[in-house]
């Protein structure tokens, strides 16, 4: 199961310091708008996302259709494809894809320790 891109979803209470943080690690600013509490920065491959006042807990984020560089990929498995291998497998979603769609959707699974996994295709 290919699940594309990986980033850790990070719920941060002050996106400045934790962009500061995290600079200091050698992380740059990727993507995103820290007017709006959302930054996306990347260090080699290793890609997070900082937000501020968006969630709860922190996401394991998978983007299909997109390489480490948010770049589509010529080949990919739909997210809706996804969506329907894991439920095959038992596994519950606690938000789905409309599967009667196409382009960009997400679904949203728990792992047994309450760690959220999204799914958020982009193409």
């Amino acid at each position: 199961m290919e699940l594309g891109a990986f980033s850790v979803s990070l719920a941060v209470r002050d996106i400045e310091v934790s962009r500061s943080f995290y600079e200091k690690f050698g992380f740059k600013i990727f993507g995103g708008d820290a007017t709006q509490n959302w930054l996306i920065l990347k260090n080699g491959d290793h890609v997070i996302g900082l937000f501020q006042g968006m969630f709860e807990k922190n996401i394991l984020t998978f983007n299909p259709g997109w390489d480490s560089n948010a770049q589509q990929l010529a080949a990919f498995t739909d997210v809706r494809e996804l969506q329907r291998q894991l439920k095959a497998q038992g596994v519950p979603l606690v938000q789905e894809a409309d599967e009667s769609t196409t382009g960009p959707a997400s679904f949203v699974a728990v792992d047994p320790d309450g760690n959220p996994i999204l799914v958020d295709q982009h193409v």
